[in-house]
């Protein structure tokens, strides 16, 4: 990279557990609340910003360009622009890759990026069936054709499409992405046990980060009503191997290993980094927490797309003369624990590093006690487009938490990609 691109500060909301029903913050109450406690706190004002960009898999019928009405509700003003992108699960780590293409390029100098999702918003959708039913319907004039219309109805035109069902299936291969985690766990010999206890650890590694104030990034949230959001609120301490066990499968019912518990929560949540060039953080009187060193993109088979980590990471390290051992925390976004598994256990087989990265040998073993130090998504939840943004940020929290200086964050993506950025802490 040619400029440096510094991260100056962070902030995120608490994820927020689905519950079936919808959430008590819409994407963009989430992404205005985080962002407008971190621009509060800041040295410069937010119509200093050059632009906002804003990661978000799924974004409500009235908040299409989610980034903008975002930009305006913060108190950006006018004449910032704010900009939507998405990568699926990736978006809010897009989002940080393109501030730093647009910094690199003499575009902006200081931007304001991050992600959010409020999944338990995803809509419900009528059917193909009932859409055609009710397009009859609108089109019908007479008495007579709407009493033809009406006996042409049938009942289960009624029944809802879930909307999040759909944007968690892969349409290439057709396979919910828990799906795709079943694929990892037949390849890779990964056991229920396996998985069970890296879900246990999540949880245990989460509630241990609060308890020692870890997770100072959360700005609480408040609704209408007064009631205060100040957590995580989908970490559970009775989430013990025992007890993970008890879980029946549930993309696999009848061979399947992969579970509610050892996968990721859907949920609500929003992140913020603000991004800054060496010319904004001396005319601002900035303070850099740290700097985006390189990011990385990668595709692979759709079906194993929870591999794409190892895709991602493995060439960004290269490129910088680094193996896994040369890195002093990782954050690998956790979808499944069966995904997660996979991708250590990819580094290490050697049939795999050469057949499938090009390699000559296995790339090397990775330190668990490195890896998801507070815990994950599968504690945390998973708000598909704030977890992009939220890795990087905690990942360079435990830097400077540790005293350590480099750190890797990375993601894998439905539809068959992988996404990675190398973190240094200043």
């Amino acid at each position: 990279m040619s400029r440096d691109i510094f991260i100056i500060d962070g902030a995120r909301t608490p994820f927020l557990k689905s519950r079936n029903t919808p959430g008590p913050f819409a994407a963009a109450d989430l992404a205005t609340a985080a962002g407008a406690a971190l621009l509060a706190r800041q040295r410069f004002a937010p119509d200093e910003l050059d632009e906002v960009i804003l990661g978000c898999a799924s974004p409500s019928p009235d908040e299409v360009n989610i980034g903008r009405v975002v930009a305006l509700r913060m108190g950006c003003g006018q004449k910032v622009p704010g900009w939507t992108v998405m990568r699926n699960c990736a978006s809010g780590m897009q989002a940080l890759d393109s501030a730093i293409a647009n910094i690199h390029a003499g575009r902006s100098e200081l931007v304001l990026a991050g992600g959010v999702d409020a999944l338990s918003r995803a809509p419900l959708l009528f059917s193909d069936a009932m859409v055609r039913w009710l397009s009859g319907w609108y089109a019908t004039k007479s008495v007579g054709e709407k009493l033809a219309a009406l006996r042409r109805f049938r009942p289960g035109y009624l029944a809802p499409v879930i909307g999040i069902m759909k944007g968690l299936t892969d349409p290439i291969v057709g396979q919910l992405m828990g799906q795709t985690a079943e694929n990892l766990a037949h390849r890779f010999g990964i056991s229920r046990a396996d998985m069970d206890a890296f879900a246990a650890r999540s949880h245990a590694r989460v509630l241990g980060a609060r308890e020692t104030g870890h997770f100072s990034e959360i700005v609480p949230l408040i609704n209408r009503h007064g009631t205060v959001y100040a957590d995580d609120d989908g970490v559970r301490a009775d989430s013990t191997p025992g007890n993970l066990a008890k879980l029946k499968p549930f993309f696999d019912r009848k061979y399947g290993r992969v579970t509610a518990g050892n996968s990721s929560q859907i949920t609500d949540g929003a992140a913020w980094l603000v991004l800054a060039s060496a010319e904004a953080v001396e005319r601002h009187g900035l303070t850099p927490l740290g700097r985006i060193a390189d990011s990385q993109w990668a595709g692979l088979d759709p079906a194993q797309m929870g591999l794409g980590p190892v895709h991602a990471a493995t060439p960004m390290l290269q490129r910088h003369g680094l193996g896994l051992t040369d890195i002093d925390a990782w954050e690998i976004n956790e979808a499944f624990a069966a995904q997660v598994i996979a991708c250590l256990r990819a580094w290490e087989d050697a049939d795999y590093c050469r057949d499938e990265l090009g390699l000559a040998d296995a790339f090397g073993r990775l330190d668990e006690a490195k890896l998801n130090v507070d815990g994950g998504a599968i504690a945390l939840g998973h708000p598909v487009g704030a977890s992009g943004a939220r890795i990087v940020l905690h990942l360079l929290n435990v830097l400077r938490r540790q005293g350590w200086k480099r750190g890797v964050a990375s993601i894998c993506i439905g539809g068959g990609q992988g996404g990675a950025m190398l973190v240094e802490a200043l």
